[in-house]
């Protein structure tokens, strides 16, 4: 199921994206990225449209989800 992020009081918003971006471990190469800096790059996801928050029933887990992947896999795939 797709949250809509909108909906979303701040700051749970928030504290998904630092949760998803602490679990993703994404490599910046050798400079330093701050985790308030990938909370920002994945919210621009979010407002952009090219990301969505989705929630897994099944793994009972939210996760952010490049919406170009979606047509290509049940929802419930996705967990975080």
């Amino acid at each position: 199921m797709i949250i809509p992020w909108q909906e979303l009081d701040p700051d749970t918003l928030n504290n998904l994206l630092e949760h998803f971006v602490l679990q993703e471990g994404t490599e910046y190469g050798e400079q330093d990225v701050s985790l308030a800096d990938k909370v920002d790059e994945v919210r621009q996801q979010l407002l952009q449209g090219s990301a969505v928050l989705v929630y897994s029933e099944l793994h009972e887990s939210v996760n952010v989800v490049p919406k170009a992947t979606l047509s290509s896999a049940p929802l419930d795939d996705y967990q975080g």
